[in-house]
């Protein structure tokens, strides 16, 4: 990019960042005669003390402001609405940073419980927990978008293998509840599968770009289309209500309706409602949507200059970029050609980077658990969104894709033990230290491969010299005896036959009967004498070292397997 582009996008960054608190809670559209259209304000009195609410969205797509902003108003004004049980999928916090999130609700007394499949942004919540002000659950985000569907059939529950032998099953963890003393589970142990419940919903909240004067609802140049249409449906079945905020009216297009009319109580306009965050529907960017134009590469720069800015995404050095090559070299040997793949947060995002760098993007389908199918997937505040996906289906619709199709799945993680378990929901002993599962256990438990990518230490230092990789000052260990959390089973993952690989700075792991087996070593680590490696490997005399390209990066190169891969 050059130097007007880059002041272009400081400029789009400090214009959100100065208006990001923009809210018009008492605005009416102007010549609509329907009375689905009603302010904010309004809809926040609808809702009833005690009831059970959903929000839809995927973190900083398509989010609920308006709603989160209008219902803290309304609790600090006159109490109400208070104790209610508030769902969401995925993450929808700012981690204590960013307003309108769902932690605008965080309020002693606004809610009695909530629901989620990750909590880690959620800061305000999690606090009120700490303090014993809040009951916290949470369960895996796949899960729950099946459980929605089964409410919209007037079904109560899900069983699914998803979970087994990791901290939701009861039989070897705690259950859905992160807090003590939860006064119900919303899981069970059954016979090789687990039973998952949710109490029903009586509203349903999200965020579409537009409606027409009849109430009609539109989800063109959305970025995301998440839980939508199964929080409709599973709250018209079970009699709840339905509220909508869009920004802004169109034409009826009757070709374009995404939901009609009758399946929508109340629509609330909202003129500053986002796309994704910082980009404004009404200035959308359509490179987010299949019809979106433009280059591919320009717009994932920006994107990062963007995240780099905001100081959102880590700054990896070279040792980072030796850890995102070696994660590639291994992905190229074990993923086949036009793969489904999905890639997590942190470390992931960086072999994808490699992978896209190498030319080898075009062969593969990314996909997001939010719904963007191909495409790019984008990082940082953008996550959950693709750039020129080929289709957008909802969150549900991509997680049982996942069960069937997913080819490759690359994740991280805060733990590995002896035996394979991997610990990615759990950062430390507080509850405001918690992460939750997010799609972790769906995608895992769907992948035939898995690549699991991270630290061998927390907060270690690396040195990189003479094509060896040497450790300069120790962290924290985070290859353990035992995982603080099974969010990850090595176990079910056996049992499943799955291939399941740990891509670390000391090298390459193999998940097999018997454990951890290193099946590629860093020049320049000592592993002879870590207590972790001799209690997982039988030798070490002829495991292969990695390649020098990979450390240094010079006439590095990736290239699809040939017949058979080196690791099989």
């Amino acid at each position: 990019m050059n130097i007007l582009e880059k002041m272009k996008l400081f400029v789009h960054v400090l214009k959100w960042r100065f208006t990001w608190n923009r809210r018009k809670l008492n605005y009416l559209p102007k010549n609509v005669d329907n009375p689905k259209f009603i302010t904010a304000h309004q809809a926040a009195a609808l809702i009833s003390d005690e009831a059970t609410v959903f929000s839809a969205g995927f973190a900083g797509n398509a989010r609920c402001s308006v709603f989160f902003w209008a219902i803290r108003a309304a609790f600090q004004k006159t109490g109400h609405p208070q104790k209610l049980t508030w769902i969401n999928v995925a993450a929808q916090g700012g981690r204590g940073k960013v307003p309108g999130t769902v932690e605008e609700l965080g309020l002693p007394g606004l809610f009695s419980k909530y629901i989620t499949g990750h909590l880690e942004t959620t800061k305000a919540q999690l606090k009120l927990a700490e303090k014993g002000l809040l009951e916290l659950h949470t369960m895996p985000q796949g899960v729950m978008t099946y459980i929605l569907e089964q409410q919209a059939n007037k079904q109560s529950y899900v069983q699914s293998r998803v979970g087994l032998g990791t901290f939701i099953d009861p039989a070897t963890g705690g259950g859905t509840s992160v807090t003590p003393n939860a006064m119900q589970e919303y899981v069970e142990t059954s016979e090789d599968a687990l039973t998952y419940h949710l109490p029903k919903l009586d509203y349903t909240l999200f965020n579409a770009p537009y409606a027409d004067k009849e109430g009609n609802i539109y989800f063109h140049h959305a970025s995301t289309l998440t839980e939508n249409r199964v929080s409709i449906d599973a709250t018209r079945a079970n009699n709840g209500k339905v509220l909508v905020t869009v920004s802004g009216i169109i034409p009826k297009e009757e070709a374009k309706i995404s939901v009609p009319s009758d399946k929508i109580d109340y629509i609330i306009v909202h003129p500053y409602n986002e796309q994704i965050i910082s980009i404004p529907q009404q200035k959308n960017w359509p490179i987010f949507t299949p019809d979106g134009v433009g280059s591919t590469d320009k717009t994932a720069q920006k994107l990062k200059f963007i995240n780099k800015l905001l100081k959102i995404t880590p700054v990896r050095g070279e040792v980072g970029n030796l850890l995102a090559r070696l994660a590639a070299t291994l992905f190229v040997e074990v993923a086949p050609k036009e793969a489904m793949i999905n890639i997590g947060g942190g470390f992931p995002e960086e072999v994808a980077r490699i992978i896209v760098e190498q030319g080898l993007a075009k062969d593969l389908l990314f996909t997001t658990e939010a719904g963007a199918y191909g495409g790019l997937p984008v990082p940082g505040i953008f996550f959950g969104a693709s750039i020129k996906p080929r289709k957008i289906i909802s969150s549900a619709e991509m997680f049982h894709l996942y069960e069937q199709q997913l080819d490759v799945a690359i994740l991280g993680f805060l733990q590995v033990d002896y035996a394979g378990n991997v610990n990615a929901s759990k950062r430390g002993p507080n509850i405001t230290d918690y992460v939750g599962p997010g799609g972790f256990p769906d995608i895992a438990d769907g992948a035939k491969t898995v690549i699991f990518v991270g630290s061998w230490m927390a907060n270690a230092n690396y040195t990189i010299n003479a094509n060896k990789l040497t450790i300069a000052e120790s962290g924290k260990a985070k290859f353990v005896a035992a995982v603080d959390e099974i969010t990850f089973s090595a176990k079910e993952a056996l049992k499943q036959k799955k291939q399941v690989y740990y891509v670390t700075h000391v090298g390459i792991f193999k998940l097999t009967n018997q454990g951890l087996r290193l099946i590629q070593r860093m020049p320049g680590i000592a592993i002879e004498n870590d207590a972790f490696i001799r209690k997982t490997q039988l030798a070490i005399e002829n495991i292969p070292f990695v390649d020098s390209s990979v450390i240094t990066g010079k006439n590095f190169a990736l290239r699809w397997k040939k017949e058979e891969a080196i690791f099989d």
